[in-house]
């Protein structure tokens, strides 16, 4: 997405130069239309939504806008891939060796990439790679206890603190065991 962000503040400040330099010639704008009929800020607007999705899943439409963002925009065809890699090795169901080894095949090719964005996100995973391949042991991850620590988090912050320790946990098992 801030790769698509910035090509469309790009196609925004263009378009807003057009309109400038039309009015101080005297002459009306027309914007340039793409062969489906968007304008390039259009296409790089409406063309978020098949950039969440596989492309199996992706409408008519979002096929074709996905082309000609990726004709017009190398490098955010280059980042859709490597998202696309790095959900493939997730929605597979390998083993934590063949996980770790596809994980590090992604690491190779963003490291070629050179995308900032997608660095941060690498180093990231690295750091806490034993964690994150600890998913492929029996495809869980820790959401239900992340869920239940926010609500005790919650209920603390209600009380303003707690004082009773013993009475706060009576509290807590009545409400949400």
């Amino acid at each position: 997405q801030e790769i698509r962000i910035k090509h469309r503040w790009d196609a925004i400040n263009a378009d807003t130069d057009g309109r400038e330099s039309a009015k101080i010639e005297g002459r009306k704008y027309v914007a340039e239309r793409l062969e489906n009929g968007d304008t390039l800020k259009e296409l790089l607007a409406r063309g978020r939504y098949a950039l969440f999705k596989s492309p199996e899943k992706w409408t008519v439409s979002q096929r074709q806008r996905a082309g000609m963002l990726f004709r017009l925009y190398p490098d955010l065809k280059e980042a859709y891939r490597l998202s696309q890699n790095l959900r493939t090795i997730f929605n597979r169901r390998p083993t934590k060796d063949c996980a770790r080894l596809n994980l590090a095949r992604w690491y190779n090719s963003v490291a070629q990439a050179g995308f900032k964005s997608f660095n941060t996100i690498a180093a990231t995973f690295y750091e806490h790679a034993d964690e994150i391949l600890n998913f492929f042991d029996n495809r869980s991850t820790n959401a239900s206890a992340a869920s239940i620590n926010s609500k005790i988090k919650a209920f603390r912050a209600k009380l303003h603190g707690v004082n009773d320790t013993k009475f706060f946990i009576f509290r807590l098992c009545k409400i949400y065991a």
